[in-house]
């Protein structure tokens, strides 16, 4: 684990992330019960451990085929969202996934690949959301909500392949 991250306030320990994770499968069961399939669509870096997570976790309580893809987002050029698989969206339940919500930004972005079709449903999963919402995205899932200051920033740590914990600093 990073030393800079002992200096911050733990908010998910690694056992928390866990549970937030299997609650949020529940919740997305629960709203999609009847769909032939789930797009799990992770961005990638934490987003696609997420989600990876949230798939092994749905595939463990329903029976519905779940498809894991990762979208690539280069920051400085957002208009430039690449999905792994090239196909056909139209109709597909997608939902899209990322570690920390700030702004909303990055989630907007990311959906934009999928907006050249007709989509069944989108929706969004984060594990820690912020306050600061500057693009009016909302996430369907939350694993944890913090209202932070704007200088306050919020590092989820991985390591081996699992998450570490989320930190405040």
């Amino acid at each position: 684990m990073a030393t800079d991250i002992v200096s911050g306030v733990n908010i998910l320990s690694r056992e928390a992330v866990q549970r937030k994770v299997r609650r949020m499968a529940f919740e997305i069961a629960e709203a999609n019960a009847g769909e032939a399939q789930l797009i799990i669509a992770g961005i990638a870096g934490n987003g696609t451990l997420l989600a990876q997570k949230l798939a092994d976790e749905l595939a463990q309580i329903i029976s519905t085929h779940i498809e894991r893809i990762t979208i690539q987002l280069d920051k400085k050029e957002l208009l430039h969202a690449a999905i792994s698989v090239e196909r056909d969206w139209n109709n597909a339940v997608i939902i899209l996934v990322d570690d920390v919500s700030n702004t909303g930004k990055t989630l907007l972005y990311a959906l934009r690949p999928f907006l050249a079709f007709q989509p069944k449903k989108i929706q969004t999963l984060v594990l820690v959301e912020r306050s600061h919402k500057l693009f009016s995205i909302q996430p369907d899932y939350v694993g944890l909500s913090v209202s932070t200051t704007l200088q306050e920033h919020i590092s989820v740590v991985t390591s081996n392949g699992d998450f570490d914990g989320a930190w405040l600093h």
